[in-house]
């Protein structure tokens, strides 16, 4: 019988280890890491509100005066553990005793952000493990403690080379799963980037690394404001290898918003890929006038404002239409000062004249070429998403071919280098309305290994931009 004031001793069911009670003693209090609560917080809002980590958590360091070597930790936890969710959560399934659906998910954020120093990190086991401890007992109580120990200890009983080789499909037998495993990447993608790659070899894994990898910070000097050579001055950067107007800048430079000359206008954030795509539309020559511009799909506004400091030089001007108001008041405030006159309209039907003489479409895409800027996304995105997106593809690129003048230049540019987005939606448009297309390596001068045409993909492990597509037409 059990004493009074006894509770009952119940034994453990086997193999089924359960967060231990809530202890009568005092809790510790908890430890200031504000490095790991911003990664925390950030990984919180990706998961709940589908929020995109590259604006979450620069705000946060801004908000919580975070810096220096805390602000350089939370930034690789963060985007780290977005990178490698799937790998991380399919290593964390081998080691929880239960289903991970069962995992109440603010813990299970603190599972993976501890999961991640574990197996991509240097921090010592020891410190990546009582640190989440820490954390998880100031969110959850010291019922969690147990729990979260035990979890991370199995994580660390295998370095990531060891769990891939458990966990991985057989390299012979599935090379596009073996290499997507290897690389923390939905098979699917794997299968993307396989396909327009044209092989599923070495190039594929350097492809899938890539986006593993942090990214330069790319800046874009305004032309007839501030050189590129002046703007890398400013900056301490370094002139872009192909873009005349670009800069960039080392990985982990801080927030980019910060610097002086993107505050005073001089400059802006975009991948040195984006501006070759704009610049690209610039280049072929047309016979007649060549004074009015039209970007179709303008938010958030860089290509539209890179657009229009060329049209501002050569006297010309710049429509940009934009169907989201929030995105267009974007575009009206990164091209103040510029001859770029805001529309708020759907491309599909925008009610314009047309007669335009060159026409951008960057369409909205599954931005897979961006996965190394947008950590998340490659979890996020699903194959799903690919057939709605071709068929507003393929109405904005026909609307364009209907905006532009006989003669004129039609660019199309996604972020991606999915082949239903990429040359599906081109080729499927130039049989309907019998517009031309233009060798658009021709317009990429001095940029290396483009294939073989007419179009151009770039590849961030080729070209260190982000995989653009563009392809110029000709009506």
């Amino acid at each position: 019988m059990t004493q009074p004031g006894k509770r009952a001793h119940r034994p453990s069911r086997p193999g089924k280890a359960r967060p231990p009670r809530r202890p009568d003693t005092p809790e510790r209090p908890p430890v200031d890491d504000p490095a790991r609560r911003a990664a925390l917080d950030t990984l919180k809002a990706v998961r709940a509100d589908d929020a995109y980590a590259n604006l979450v958590l620069p705000k946060l360091l801004r908000e919580r005066k975070i810096s220096g070597r805390d602000a350089a930790l939370a930034t690789e936890l963060t985007y780290g553990t977005c990178r490698a969710l799937g790998l991380i959560d399919q290593i964390l399934a081998e080691c929880v005793d239960r289903n991970m659906s069962k995992v109440e998910p603010p813990l299970l954020d603190a599972l993976r952000l501890g999961a991640y120093q574990l197996l991509r990190t240097r921090i010592p086991p020891h410190a990546a493990v009582a640190s989440t401890v820490d954390i998880a007992r100031a969110d959850h109580g010291s019922r969690v403690t147990g729990f979260v120990n035990a979890v991370l200890r199995k994580v660390s009983e295998l370095d990531e080379q060891a769990w891939l080789d458990k966990l991985a499909p057989d390299a012979a037998e599935d090379p596009v799963g073996n290499l997507a495993a290897r690389h923390a990447h939905p098979r699917w993608i794997a299968r993307a980037f396989a396909d327009a790659l044209g092989t599923t070899g070495d190039e594929l894994g350097a492809a899938l690394k890539a986006d593993d990898e942090r990214p330069a910070v790319h800046l874009v000097a305004r032309p007839g404001e501030v050189s590129a050579d002046e703007l890398a001055a400013m900056t301490g950067g370094d002139v872009a290898p192909y873009s005349p107007y670009g800069v960039r800048l080392e990985a982990g430079a801080g927030d980019p918003g910060d610097i002086d000359a993107v505050r005073e206008r001089l400059a802006g954030v975009q991948d040195e890929g984006s501006q070759l795509c704009a610049l690209a539309l610039t280049r072929p020559e047309i016979e007649g006038p060549d004074e009015r511009w039209l970007d179709l799909c303008a938010g958030p506004g860089g290509k539209a404002a890179l657009l229009g400091a060329l049209a501002a030089i050569n006297g010309g001007t710049v429509d940009a239409v934009e169907q989201a108001p929030h995105r267009a008041r974007l575009v009206e405030q990164i091209t103040q000062g510029l001859p770029v006159k805001v529309r708020v309209a759907d491309g599909r039907s925008s009610a314009l004249d047309g007669g335009y003489d060159r026409v951008l479409v960057d369409a909205p895409c599954t931005g897979l070429g961006a996965l190394r800027r947008r950590p998340e996304a490659r979890w996020r995105r699903q194959p799903s998403d690919v057939g709605d997106l071709t068929k507003l593809q393929r109405e904005l690129l026909t609307s364009a071919v209907g905006l532009v003048r006989e003669g004129g230049v039609v660019a199309y540019v996604v972020c991606s280098p999915h082949l239903a987005e990429t040359v599906g939606v081109v080729n499927d448009v130039i049989r309907k309305t019998g517009v031309t297309a233009i060798d658009t390596r021709e317009f990429f001068p001095d940029v290396p290994d483009l294939g073989d045409g007419p179009f151009v993909q770039l590849w961030p492990h080729r070209h260190g931009t982000d995989a653009m597509f563009c392809a110029l037409l000709r009506k």
